[in-house]
């Protein structure tokens, strides 16, 4: 199998995206493997009000969640999001995307690093998600084990400055 080279990754706004892809996106069966806060059927009103509730990060805190584009073709969002006093990024890739998380991850790391208002990054990875090297990489340090939303993440710190 051969993969196209990713010649042209857009970071875009997710109103830009159908909620017909969207709601795709996110009732993929594989997608609920890794995001235990994924309990719910996506249908049409369950994607406008995250597309809205997303953009009302950005009408707050002036950065938000991102609908990222390869070559024109949506494959999935993520961005920053405030927690608190806390940055915290998220990534959720469609499952033919994966590959493009670390490309994705260092962009958006780098739009960090370069915005004064984020002097570091934390990052909630389920107990399933077994692959850390890429947080290694990145220099992100394990904080410990904390509940969001009645659900166990592993909580990473990364320092932007």
């Amino acid at each position: 199998m051969t993969v196209a080279p990713v010649s042209n990754l857009n970071f875009a706004r997710l109103p830009d995206i159908s909620l017909s892809e969207i709601i795709a996106h996110m009732s993929d069966p594989r997608m609920a493997e890794h995001m235990p806060l994924l309990t719910f059927q996506w249908d049409e009103r369950t994607a406008r009000e995250f597309v809205e509730a997303k953009e009302a990060c950005w009408r707050r805190d002036g950065l938000g969640h991102w609908a990222f584009l390869c070559n024109g073709c949506y494959v999935g969002w993520g961005g920053f999001q405030k927690e608190g006093d806390e940055w915290d990024f998220g990534l959720v890739l469609k499952p033919g995307s994966f590959g493009l998380g670390v490309r994705i991850t260092k962009e958006a790391i780098d739009f960090a690093r370069a915005d004064a208002r984020i002097p570091f990054v934390t990052f909630l990875l389920p107990p399933s998600r077994l692959r850390l090297r890429a947080l290694d990489r990145l220099g992100a340090d394990y904080i410990g084990d904390v509940d969001f939303d009645g659900a166990r993440f592993r909580k990473y710190r990364l320092d932007t400055g």
